[in-house]
């Protein structure tokens, strides 16, 4: 529930305010500070926590919501309506009164007469909270000073008012348009709303002491409310500039609270004086940042309840006495990053003590039940006053030393022999141990980062260690060798260890091992049950690798470029790893024949393995294989596997192949140009790329067309060995779809013709030993009635052949004569085609006006034929399919002269000729004459007649002056883009 408070006064009501505001006597939750004394004596002084300032003296407290503009009115010409929030906590529940109002009011209203909801800025997300954040040393007079902003200005704070129903009103007045349920005097009704003191304390329960203290201005309920004791058990009132008199206030105020944090708050010794004077129930004590004096440690035994003290970055005493902390209460102690010279603490009940980065050179513990020990970084600590220290703290489980270079093996073996159940040990950066003669056969966790004299001696002592689970070995630089056989390690670290040559492990229950940057590590021998995961990457001396791990599933050796073709062995079947299901060998640059023979391979990466020139994967389940980069391999079989797709193209020498796939569908040897041997055996396989495949030969083709009868996708693109054998095995691919023969030597294609029954697409780019008639049965005989798409680019075809082929194969849909050097002129103006006429019999004469047939062309292409000079297509030659034309580079075209009711796209760009341009286009969106020679006239001309053209290029169009793009517009409204040459050629 959200709830806008809204305070608007006028001239005459801010001066009655003020009055009241003079009279009330109202409490202070903060203190014993009124509304008038702060803003009177308080402001300019000491800053102040703020005040509960309450918005009216009874249980139904009023206030005005206006809802007009302009500050100058009076109140009884602006529209308000008065809002009784009845929010007292000693009151009746104001909802039932509320109810009977409404029905009073109802009585001569219409019954769906819309309530207005009022929401409140107070608890609104989007408040004056966020637009003045506090910050480190602001004060608490904040609060009021943005109440007195709020008090003081004359503009309006109405930010949300609605109806039940959510629609908004206007701000100018109190209506809704269209509504006739509202009436005209609403202005007299009175609105009630509650919240119970148990809603309201779960609200104020999500608030900090800033929002508490702002929550406290709304009313009288909600200063009481935000003043329970429940919300002020703990004072935070960390890095705030609190007074020793304001600290005094609140502890007087909320003398049950259990917690204080003073920590960076000026005068802590002050401050904490009065915490442990008036605070008898106080349990948990942070502070910081300042001095305390020994008068503070000595009053710590009159806090009976204490029970954690927290002191960070402060200095203790005056620096010459020691300092005494007995209590018996204290469980847990952190004085850290202090200075102090000696200290002594006695807490029988102490369980947890840091002393972390003080520079104490003494220490005195007597802490029977103490567990946990930290006087990492105590630079200064003795090596002598470590052990008395430690020793005296039979009950020790963890403890953690980093940092702390005086300690020496001697201190070890006497903690081991005092402290049995010691489980946490941190002794890093500590270079005077070694381990030797040390046993801590409790040990759960050990930590020895950058302990130069732990070596592989050191090893004998963490042997003994037989329920350790975690070990960190990180930077030790005379390490060479560990051999361990701990039955509960999990988690072993090896990070920069320069001179580490040998690794071996036996844990069952090992599942986590990092090594890393370890240049002369040469052998691993590792035994386990539980090591999923294994990365060894950048192991540049790792020539060998033993596992024993019955659940591994994960391997990562990238970069591992000693390693041989030995680590075959390691993975494949019958080895220590038969859950493996990711391995990963990257840039593993020694390996030159891989063979895999695995049942539970999945993935397997050989990017950048550069010298493998023979590859056998016999891994039924393998889903991933990546090769990028292996262009050395020149023998590869993959039977069987369980791959989807391959791309072999990035493998140039390559020459025998064999797949066994039968899950492929997709499979690519494009640029495999030495490949003579393939052997492909892939029943679902759809789509076959064999372009550039040089040496491919028809018993080749052959074969996988007998394997691979679902082929849909058949490129064969410079394949110049194949020939008519070849493509008469074509006729065992019954779903061949899409044919590429571009680059190839054929000069007879009846095999095509005869045995792809259901071609729709076939491909010929540059087959120049094609003859004007291998094309005829195509035009003459009917053949491959479902092609739709043809193209014959670069060809050598005659202008009668092609002519023919758009005339009588009315099916093709897509035709493409790109740089078709015989072809002149597209004059499709016959009335009457003569191919269409000798494919009637001869004793019909045909009508003297026959029309032509329905074609089905839709996209014809005619790219860079420098010898057409005219385009006529009239509408006689019935290509009302016709949506795209692309005549562009055509260097001697002069006339164009297209009639095509569905022509959406005409590119005639860099036809340097043309001169006369007439256009019946209805349907042109897009027209291209880029570098044409013109004129504007001829342009606006053939441009009137398209009245949905929206795009039209004539950059670099000599005749066509930029100034002159009005009048082409003119002559076609319906043009949105013009693209022309911003200066004049």
């Amino acid at each position: 529930m959200k709830i806008w408070c809204c305070l608007c006064f006028g001239e005459e009501e801010e001066e009655e305010y003020k009055k009241t505001e003079t009279m009330r006597e109202g409490e202070d939750i903060f203190g014993n500070i009124d509304c008038d004394e702060v803003k009177s004596e308080e402001i300019g002084n000491d800053e102040e926590l703020g005040s509960g300032n309450p918005l009216d003296e009874d249980d139904g407290a009023k206030f005005r919501l206006q809802l007009g503009e302009g500050t100058s009115k009076s109140i009884a010409e602006v529209s308000t309506v008065e809002v009784n929030l009845n929010l007292s906590l000693g009151g009746e529940p104001s909802s039932s009164s509320a109810v009977a109002v409404l029905e009073r009011d109802s009585l001569d209203r219409d019954t769906h007469s819309k309530r207005p909801k009022v929401h409140s800025l107070a608890l609104d997300c989007d408040s004056f909270l966020l637009s003045a954040p506090f910050q480190e040393g602001d004060s608490f007079s904040l609060i009021e000073k943005e109440y007195e902003r709020m008090h003081n200005t004359s503009e309006h704070y109405l930010c949300s008012v609605s109806d039940d129903d959510g629609n908004p009103f206007t701000s100018n007045s109190w209506r809704m348009e269209e509504d006739e349920n509202v009436l005209p005097d609403m202005d007299d009704r009175e609105i009630r709303m509650d919240l119970t003191d148990d809603l309201l304390h779960m609200v104020f329960s999500f608030l900090d002491h800033i929002n508490l203290c702002r929550a406290a201005k709304v009313c009288r309920q909600w200063r009481i409310a935000s003043a329970h004791e429940d919300f002020w058990r703990f004072l935070n009132f960390e890095n705030r500039n609190i007074s020793p008199q304001q600290f005094e206030d609140m502890c007087h105020r909320y003398p049950n609270a259990t917690q204080v944090n003073i920590n960076g708050s000026p005068a802590i010794h002050t401050l904490v004086m009065q915490a442990i004077s008036s605070l008898r129930n106080l349990e948990f004590l942070t502070l910081g940042k300042g001095q305390l004096g020994e008068t503070f440690f000595q009053a710590l035994t009159d806090c009976t309840m204490l029970k954690s003290l927290i002191v960070t970055d402060a200095i203790l005493g005056n620096g010459i006495q020691e300092i005494p902390i007995y209590h018996d209460s204290l469980r847990h102690i952190q004085i850290v990053k202090c200075r102090v010279v000696r200290i002594s603490v006695r807490c029988p009940q102490l369980q947890t003590l840091s002393l972390k980065r003080s520079s104490m050179a003494h220490a005195v513990l007597n802490c029977p039940l103490l567990r946990d020990l930290d006087i990492a970084s105590c630079h200064k600590l003795l090596d002598a006053a470590i052990r008395s220290a430690v020793t005296s703290c039979p009950l020790l489980e963890s403890l953690d030393m980093s940092n702390c270079s005086c300690v020496s093996d001697e201190t070890l073996r006497e903690i081991s022999l005092t402290c049995g159940n010691l489980h946490i040990l941190n002794a890093s950066y500590c270079p005077n141990i070694s381990l030797e003669s040390v046993r801590l056969p409790m040990l759960t966790v050990l930590k020895l980062h950058s302990c130069e004299g732990i070596t592989s001696a050191s090893m004998a002592a963490i042997s003994h260690s037989y329920m350790l689970e975690i070990l960190e070995l990180d930077n030790c630089s005379l390490l060479t060798s560990v051999f361990l056989d701990l039955p509960r390690l999990q988690n072993i670290r090896l990070v920069h260890c320069r001179k580490f040559v040998d690794l071996s492990l036996r844990s069952v229950v090992l599942s986590s091992i990092k090594v890393s940057n370890c240049p002369s590590l040469q052998r691993i021998n590792i035994v386990s049950n539980s090591l999923q995961k294994l990365i060894l990457q950048k192991q540049e001396s790792l020539t060998s690798l033993e596992l024993q791990c019955q659940c591994l599933q994960e391997v990562d050796l990238t970069d591992c470029e000693s390693l041989t073709n030995s680590i075959c062995e390691v993975f494949s079947d019958g080895s220590g790893c038969p859950m493996l299901k990711s391995l990963i060998l990257d840039n593993c640059e020694s390996l030159t024949a891989v063979e895999f023979s695995s049942n539970s391979l999945t993935s397997l990466s050989l990017a950048g393995c550069r010298a493998i020139t023979s590859l056998e994967l016999t891994c039924p389940y393998l889903e991933q294989v990546s090769l990028d980069g292996c262009d050395h391999l020149e023998r590869a079989i993959f039977s069987p596997v369980g791959l989807r797709s391959l791309n072999l193209g990035i493998c140039p020498k390559l020459n025998a192949l064999k797949i066994e796939a039968p899950a492929m569908v997709l499979l690519e040897l494009k640029g495999c140009g030495v490949l003579s041997e393939a052997l492909i055996n892939c029943p679902l396989l759809t789509s076959l790329d064999a372009s550039f495949c040089s040496q491919l030969k028809d018993d080749c083709l052959s074969a996988t067309t007998a394997s691979c009868p679902l082929i849909e996708s058949l490129i064969l693109m410079s394949c110049p060995s194949v020939g008519s054998d070849g493509l008469l095995s074509l006729r065992w691919l019954p779903n061949l779809t899409s044919l590429d023969l571009s680059y190839t030597f054929l000069t007879n294609l009846q095999p095509v013709f005869d045995s792809c029954l259901e071609l729709k697409v076939l491909k010929l780019q540059a087959c120049k030993y094609l003859t004007d008639s291998s094309l005829e049965p195509l035009y003459k005989d009917g053949a491959l009635p479902t092609l739709r798409e043809l193209d014959l680019s670069y060809g050598s075809l005659c202008q009668a052949s092609i002519e023919e082929l758009l005339a009588c194969c009315t099916h093709l849909t897509h035709v493409s004569l790109n740089g078709c050097v015989n072809m002149h002129d597209l004059n499709w103006s016959f009335g009457v085609d003569r191919m269409y006429l000798s494919s009637m019999p001869f004793e019909d004469d045909p009508p003297l006006h026959a029309e032509q047939p329905q074609r089905l062309l839709q996209n014809l292409n005619c790219v860079g034929c420098p010898n057409i000079k005219k385009v006529l297509i009239p509408s006689v030659a019935r290509f009302s399919h016709l949506s795209s034309l692309n005549i562009s580079l055509s260097a001697n075209l002069k006339e164009v002269d297209v009639a095509c009711y569905n022509l959406c796209f005409l590119n005639l760009s860099n036809c340097s000729s043309l001169e006369i341009l007439k256009l019946d286009c209805p349907r042109l969106t897009s027209l291209f004459l880029q570098s044409c020679n013109i004129s504007e006239e001829a342009v606006e001309s053939a441009i009137s007649q398209c009245n949905l053209l929206e795009t039209l290029d004539v950059r670099f169009c000599q005749k066509i002056s930029p100034a002159s793009m009005g009048r082409l517009r003119a002559a076609c409204p319906s043009l949105k883009r013009i693209f022309s040459s911003l200066v004049p050629i």
